[in-house]
């Protein structure tokens, strides 16, 4: 949460000459609220259905790069069908999540004590993370553009100026 994978993502596919999609926003033109709202109103679990569906659809349709909400990966269906993609898992730590956010957005499952939810979060789900990316890409003190050119050396990508032919599209997911 918060660590700019739309910004990168978007970033990354320009620089790859490929199209760029974000289930969150998927998610919320489908639905027509935002995802807190999902979560008010209908719990995690409810959420994480309708995101499930949202990333599968995603993958199957989209040949571009993929920016995946934070929590996708806590499906294990999910995180098999993001097998054989190339997965970017971007950290950042909760100092760095503090300073960019301020933990104060509108983020269902940091409402109560932000900092330490986001350590609990992260301490969770890191292992996930890890398991299914093929790089990961530090965003501390970073900017978006360093970031996302560190995403493409971690992948060995070739940008669409540089004269290279870039990899399967399908194969490019973050």
């Amino acid at each position: 949460m918060g660590v700019g994978k739309s910004t990168v993502g978007a970033l990354v596919a320009e620089r790859l000459g490929r199209a760029y999609r974000d289930t969150d926003e998927d998610i919320v033109a489908a639905e027509g609220r935002t995802i807190a709202d999902i979560f008010v109103e209908e719990g995690e679990a409810a959420f994480r259905a309708v995101e499930k569906r949202a990333v599968h659809r995603a993958l199957a349709e989209h040949d571009g790069v993929l920016a995946l909400g934070g929590g996708a990966i806590l499906d294990e269906e999910t995180r098999a069908a993001l097998a054989g993609h190339q997965v970017v898992y971007l950290s950042m730590e909760v100092e760095e999540a503090v300073q960019r956010t301020g933990l104060n957005a509108a983020r269902p499952l940091l409402a109560v004590n932000p900092r330490r939810q986001w350590r609990e979060l992260m301490e969770a789900r890191r292992h996930l993370y890890t398991d299914v990316a093929r790089a990961v890409v530090a965003t501390d003190g970073r900017t978006p553009e360093e970031v996302a050119q560190a995403v493409l050396d971690a992948l060995e990508l070739k940008t669409a100026s540089s004269g290279g032919q870039p990899p399967d599209p399908r194969q490019e997911k973050a």
